[in-house]
């Protein structure tokens, strides 16, 4: 950073000597601003050759933008190959640098939410055992529920299931209270975006929502199995709360978030960003969507 400050001050200072020195001798002007003769012809070669990495500069600024600015360099740099230029990461890299293109993580400490209220209904095992390995979609699905603190006062709370394999949102309902309707909504668009025939494992908490009986016997009726984390292991469920980490800080942590109304229009326009644009070098750099169909089609 310093050595790019220093570069940018002598190239400001040459182009003041060069604006100049028909009026005075140019030693002298060296000399004032304390610049070597060696640097200014160098740095007044440089300002007149052409910029060879200006349409790949162009390329960067555009899709960093369009990454809500949340790429940094390996992804961008992964999309620039796609495009058909010819650079390596670190340059890619370099040249963020120099046009001052950084992500910045929009990290809030607040309390997290809580669902467990004890043994109130049935704990199923834990059959993934943070052996998270699927790699074709609608086998292993996770689901959960998050808060975020409105600026009226008031909370919203999001309940959503991720695909395990794509890493596709299947389906986010937000409400202003987590309760059985809004796990009733959850799993209609579980049922109405799955195969019918998948008998996917569905993995949450010990919630008292996944406890509950209505939705024991409704998953089960979806053919779909039930598998829990143990009590109070939020590595246990590492995909979910990977999923809410990156929408808050790329989409909700960025902003003051006024009411429900504004909350479920971010979080919508950040489910169709993230399934259909964001894309994930895990996956080949494809978005969790085209991973689905690619997979789903061999």
């Amino acid at each position: 950073m310093e050595g790019r400050i220093e570069e940018q001050r002598s190239g400001a200072k040459a182009q003041v000597v060069n604006s100049l020195r028909h009026k005075y001798l140019l030693n002298s002007l060296l000399t004032l601003v304390k610049l070597p003769r060696s640097t200014f012809y160098d740095r007044l070669k440089r300002n007149y050759q052409p910029d060879k990495y200006q349409k790949l500069k162009g390329f960067i600024t555009k899709t960093f933008h369009e990454s809500k600015e949340t790429y940094g360099y390996r992804r961008i740099h992964f999309c620039a190959i796609k495009a058909g230029f010819k650079c390596s990461p670190m340059t890619v890299n370099k040249l963020m640098s120099e046009l001052d293109l950084q992500v910045t993580v929009y990290s809030r400490h607040i309390r997290g939410y809580s669902s467990y209220k004890g043994d109130v209904g049935t704990v199923n095992d834990n059959l993934l055992k943070q052996q998270f390995e699927a790699t074709k979609p609608y086998t292993v699905i996770h689901t959960d529920i998050t808060q975020v603190q409105l600026t009226n006062g008031q909370r919203g709370y999001i309940s959503a299931v991720i695909d395990e394999a794509s890493g596709e949102a299947i389906g986010v309902v937000v409400s202003n209270a987590a309760n059985k309707q809004q796990l009733s909504d959850t799993l209609d668009l579980i049922q109405t975006k799955m195969p019918s025939n998948s008998h996917a494992i569905i993995h949450s908490d010990q919630g008292w929502q996944y406890q509950n009986r209505l939705y024991q016997l409704r998953i089960k009726a979806m053919g779909l199995i039930p598998s829990m984390s143990r009590k109070g292991n939020c590595h246990d469920n590492a995909p979910m709360e990977s999923f809410f980490n990156l929408m808050k800080r790329e989409c909700l942590n960025r902003q003051p978030i006024r009411d429900l109304e504004r909350l479920e229009k971010l979080v919508k326009e950040y489910m169709d960003w993230y399934n259909t644009k964001r894309i994930s070098l895990k996956h080949r750099g494809l978005t969790p969507i085209e991973y689905r169909k690619q997979e789903l089609a061999v």
